[in-house]
């Protein structure tokens, strides 16, 4: 596909949705069919114009993975870095995270998982479990299934 073509595409694509650079080189990449030169070119024009920005997109991925889908901080570092966004920028989207939200946000889901895992007789275990895995750290899942053991007994 022409090189114009596909950055003009890429640019409406951007212009939609945040990207981060790795998710833009490979679409280039796959659109100018291996072309890696082209590739590069089409991302630096998207960098250079703004198009692309992997600030902007950390901190949106990490606001809405903390607010909507009640990601913790170790899960939402985790998947930047997968994306090959780069540590420092990684530690600023998190400062974006409001803290009593995601609080508010952990405590709920213990006492979702709580109500179905109550009768259970690994229900502390697999609460810890289920919590650590939506990437939180393990003191405030802990101080997060005291809460909701002791409000729910």
């Amino acid at each position: 596909m022409e090189e114009k073509k596909v950055l003009e595409r890429l640019q409406r694509q951007c212009a939609r949705m945040e990207y981060c650079v790795s998710d833009i080189r490979r679409k280039a990449l796959k659109a100018m069919e291996g072309d890696a030169d082209a590739a590069e070119r089409i991302v630096a024009s998207l960098v250079k114009d703004r198009f692309v920005d992997d600030r902007r997109y950390a901190a949106a991925f990490a606001r809405e993975k903390s607010a909507l889908q009640g990601w913790g901080p170790v899960k939402i570092r985790f998947q930047l870095r997968g994306k090959g966004v780069s540590d420092e920028i990684i530690a600023e989207a998190l400062q974006e995270i409001d803290l009593a939200k995601a609080a508010s946000k952990l405590d709920k889901l213990a006492a979702e998982r709580y109500r179905l895992l109550k009768d259970d007789p690994q229900c502390r275990l697999k609460l810890l479990k289920a919590l650590l895995s939506r990437g939180y750290g393990y003191d405030e899942v802990e101080a997060a299934v005291k809460r909701v053991m002791q409000t729910q007994d």
